[in-house]
């Protein structure tokens, strides 16, 4: 069994999961307070990407995210099995990638509602689909490191 395809769908049902809670218990901007003036949920929807970029261009995720999803998969079954961290950090984005899809599939938004204060600067309000897309991608650039690494002690 490809235990990685569990974690992208352990990823999916949490996302999926809490974005139902904010959305059946709270009212669009409601904001909660968990550590004032660092923490909060706040209801929120973004029809674009990350930052609100490309609001209302639903056809484009659309395409962008099944070409994602298939790319995914595809390094999934070619190298996953070669490397723990390329595995994991490849559920994680395909999890993240599913979690949001669903949104614009069947919401046409993505719910956000985690609402971070730091320094001063109110990041932009994100979901838990979001933290495992920047999470992966950080961890394929680790792992991509450690690979090129561990070729340039094997060709000397």
């Amino acid at each position: 069994m490809y235990w990685y395809y569990i974690i992208a769908a352990i990823i999916i049902g949490i996302d999926q999961f809490t974005k139902w809670i904010v959305v059946k218990n709270m009212e669009l901007y409601e904001q909660i307070a968990i550590i004032n003036d660092f923490f909060y949920l706040t209801s929120h929807r973004n029809t674009g990407a990350a930052w609100g970029i490309l609001k209302g261009h639903m056809m484009f995720f659309y395409i962008i995210t099944v070409i994602v999803i298939i790319g995914i998969i595809f390094y999934m079954q070619k190298y996953a099995r070669e490397s723990i961290l390329l595995a994991i950090s490849l559920s994680l984005i395909l999890g993240g990638a599913i979690g949001n899809f669903i949104d614009r599939i069947f919401r046409q938004e993505v719910v956000d509602f985690l609402d971070f204060i730091i320094f001063n600067y109110d990041f932009p309000i994100f979901n838990v689909a979001d933290s495992s897309l920047c999470v992966g991608v950080f961890l394929v650039l680790i792992a991509t490191f450690i690979d090129e690494k561990k070729k340039g002690k094997t060709a000397s």
